[in-house]
This record gives C-alpha cells, sequence and structure tokens, in this order.
C-alpha cells in the first residue's frame, strides 16, 4: 500500500466513478446505456468498423474521437490480414476491461500499481468453424488470462484486486455467460 507521503496516481478519477455510481442511483433510468459499432465488408473476410456514438444517461452520447477497427484472417486461411481476426478482439475487449478495472479498484484501495501487464490465450479447435466436426463448438474452448502485476502491495491484495476486476467486468460477464443475441436482415 501506498504510504500517506506518497499520494496515490494509477489515473483513474476513483471520485468521479463514485459520484457516477451514487447519482445513477438515484435516477436508474440514467443508467441504461446502448452502445453502438457498425461494420461494412470490404472484400474478401476484410470487414472495417467504427465506433462512434450510444446512448446513454437518457440521451444520445458523441465520442469525441471516431474508433475504427480493421478485421481479417491470416494469411494461413488464404486471407489479406488486414486486420486482427475477430476472436481476437474479443481477447483485446477482455483484457482490456479487465486491466482497467484493476487500475480502478487499486485506486479505489490506495495501491500504487508500477506496471500491469496481461497475456491472454483463447483456445480454438476449428473444426467447429469450418464445419469438419458439428460436434466442436465454434468459439473458443477456454480462455486464459495471465497477470504480471508490480504494485505496492502484497500478494493477496493484488489477487484481490483481479478478483474484484473480474467481478465488475462487463466484458468477462458477456464472456462467461449466455447472451441474447438478435440478428435481424433489413
Amino acid at each position: 500500500m501506498a504510504d500517506g507521503d506518497h499520494p496515490v496516481d494509477n489515473g483513474v478519477n476513483v471520485e468521479a466513478l463514485l459520484g457516477a455510481r451514487e447519482a445513477l442511483t438515484n435516477a436508474p433510468e440514467a443508467a441504461q446505456f446502448k452502445w453502438r459499432a457498425a461494420c461494412e465488408w470490404k472484400n474478401g473476410t476484410h470487414s472495417h468498423s467504427t465506433v462512434e456514438g450510444f446512448y446513454g444517461l437518457g440521451q444520445e452520447q458523441q465520442r469525441k474521437t471516431r474508433f475504427t477497427f480493421d478485421t481479417d484472417h491470416p494469411e494461413v486461411f488464404a486471407a489479406a490480414d488486414k486486420g486482427a481476426t475477430p476472436v481476437e478482439y474479443v481477447l483485446v475487449g477482455l483484457a482490456s476491461c479487465l486491466t482497467a478495472g484493476i487500475a480502478a479498484v487499486a485506486q479505489n484501495r490506495n495501491i500504487q500499481l508500477r506496471s500491469v501487464t496481461a497475456t491472454i490465450e483463447g483456445d480454438m479447435d476449428l473444426y467447429g468453424i469450418l464445419g469438419i466436426d458439428e460436434d466442436v463448438r465454434n468459439g473458443f474452448s477456454g480462455i486464459k488470462v495471465t497477470y504480471k502485476i508490480d504494485a505496492d502491495a502484497k500478494p493477496e491484495d493484488i489477487e484481490s484486486l483481479v478478483a474484484q476486476s473480474q467481478k465488475r467486468s462487463a466484458v468477462y460477464d458477456i464472456v462467461t455467460n449466455p447472451t441474447n443475441v438478435t440478428v435481424v436482415v433489413n
């Protein structure tokens, strides 16, 4: 734990997060968010996606920046390799969400982080998505996230940070629990 002479600064505005939590507790309708992304096919397995707006706090919100993402498949799949695969973006999303949570929880618990790195791997048998074996799942059979965390804290406090991050991570919840998905063709 950081001592009183050196305030903790992990770059997370905990006061604002706690203020938002309190405000949303008193206005549950404002806590209903709708996140959006748009995707346009380019060629082959290459697609280009954008993220710029969302609905939250009772109204439409606009991001400061329009974010873009290219997805494709590697050359070993006879593709152009113009971007990460969609499943790699899932891994990026999971690792990023958990890592952001670690920083926020550490800030709230007055733990100074020096470094946090995550290595994430997803195991997949391509027999599923290639239609070779109908009994093989199309998605990951398992995901492993390994953290290396250097912080002013005891090992059990660091483990507690990671556990709390998992508990509050939206992406961890999405990946580990069923989510209803509706696909519509207009």
